[in-house]
């Protein structure tokens, strides 16, 4: 009888929360374990964060208030107060206290508000809180800053959260900031619900991913990723990721997902050459019929084959193989390349690009008392993957792309975002 990584890791679970050292243990969904495993495996002990970063009128951000309203949110929400671990050699999430530090961060001499969000964002700690905040001060325009505002960053181990995570933390930061609520605001039966329909969702969650680890889907897999093979090198030393943006006319509708599909795969070509299969992920799915709405409990990595030994394939041939994916697209990470080695790929698991689309139109902006912060950007931070592209649906299309400079150099990153970009243009639909 077949026997699922997601089964075996439930039956492990269940025996660890019994135990007498394991009522503060949390199930993990198959993303979280991927995040959780890949930390662990990482010689380098990189850690996956992810920051968003708002610009307040300088001084107008009360950080009493501000520290307060975060860790109400960790007291409400469990995943916001607990620590991501390898607990026996099963992946849990451990609940402690709703700590949440927020560090005042002082520029060095040389240093603007953003260097100095890069530095200390550069030192975070993985074993540390899952929520974290920093307020850079601003120092002035003489370091490129824009004069009179300090830069808010809300930054969260990717092992709890994910975007639809990030709107709502946003938008709950915000509530509590404007009401003056704390950690003490939530009763001892609060969290106790709290934790049992945090709980519930993963557990849901688990068994829809066992479902979706059948014979039938893990040939599936198997099949679509015999070839793949991560084709980047191992990073280097840390250095500045570099990073390019261009805004592209588009539609209410979007962009069609398999057009920027085939436009990371031409992408994928500059980078690491024609007659290579390297594996680019996307995050997609939703949470199980009748799962509580939890913080943390959120979307599976999706691979997609980015073969670049053939000519450009007809955008029809791209669209059905993605359907046929989403299909399978439950199949939890491990799984699928469990499924792939054993299908003769030499793919350890690594991913050579990132993908990922968002719509800021649903995006909350960060209101606390009676300012508004505006979202920016803080260039340089570290990126798991060597690549990774972002679409960011508004009044236009933002394409962005950032890479790890210890790995590809900027002028074949450059040049693969030229590409990427104009086969997006050619691909949009017109009007």
């Amino acid at each position: 009888m077949h026997r699922s990584i997601t089964g075996s890791y439930l039956d492990r679970y269940q025996r660890l929360s019994r135990g007498a050292d394991g009522a503060d243990l949390l199930p993990v969904t198959g993303a979280q374990r991927r995040f959780v495993l890949v930390r662990a495996m990482d010689p380098a002990g990189r850690p996956d964060t992810v920051p968003l970063f708002f610009a307040f009128p300088s001084g107008s951000v009360d950080t009493g208030r501000l520290r307060d309203a975060a860790e109400h949110l960790a007291a409400r929400h469990p995943v916001l107060r607990a620590r991501a671990q390898v607990f026996r050699g099963t992946p849990v999430l451990r609940t402690a206290s709703p700590a949440v530090p927020l560090e005042e961060v002082r520029a060095a001499p040389g240093e603007g508000a953003r260097d100095a969000l890069r530095r200390v964002l550069g030192a975070w700690a993985v074993d540390g809180p899952p929520l974290r905040l920093f307020l850079a001060r601003d120092t002035g325009p003489e370091h490129g800053e824009h004069p009179g505002e300090d830069v808010l960053a809300v930054v969260l181990d990717h092992a709890a959260c994910d975007g639809q995570s990030l709107a709502r933390i946003v938008e709950d930061l915000g509530e509590a900031y404007l009401s003056g609520l704390d950690a003490t605001d939530v009763s001892a039966d609060e969290r106790a619900a709290g934790l049992a329909e945090y709980r519930e969702a993963v557990l849901l969650q688990l068994e829809a991913e066992h479902r979706a680890s059948s014979p039938d889907a893990l040939a599936y897999w198997g099949d679509r990723l015999r070839a793949v093979h991560e084709r980047a090198p191992l990073p280097g030393a840390p250095r500045p990721t570099g990073a390019a943006e261009l805004d592209v006319p588009g539609g209410p509708s979007g962009v069609p997902f398999a057009t920027l599909l085939d436009a990371c795969r031409s992408a994928a070509r500059v980078l690491y050459g024609a007659g290579q299969v390297p594996p680019v992920g996307y995050p997609w799915g939703g949470r199980p019929a009748g799962a509580p709405p939890v913080v943390g409990c959120f979307l599976n990595t999706v691979v997609f084959p980015a073969g670049t030994h053939e000519a450009r394939p007809a955008p029809e041939l791209t669209a059905t193989q993605w359907w046929d994916d989403l299909d399978r697209a439950d199949t939890p990470f491990d799984e699928v390349v469990h499924a792939a080695r054993t299908a003769g790929s030499r793919w350890s698991g690594a991913l050579d690009g990132l993908l990922t689309v968002d719509d800021a139109r649903r995006r909350p902006v960060l209101r606390l008392g009676g300012a508004t912060g505006r979202e920016t950007q803080v260039d340089g931070r570290p990126v798991r993957a060597p690549f990774a592209v972002s679409v960011v649906q508004g009044p236009t299309l933002r394409l962005r792309m950032v890479w790890d400079r210890s790995v590809l150099g900027d002028a074949a990153a450059r040049e693969a975002f030229a590409v990427l970009g104009g086969e997006l243009r050619a691909g949009l639909p017109v009007g």
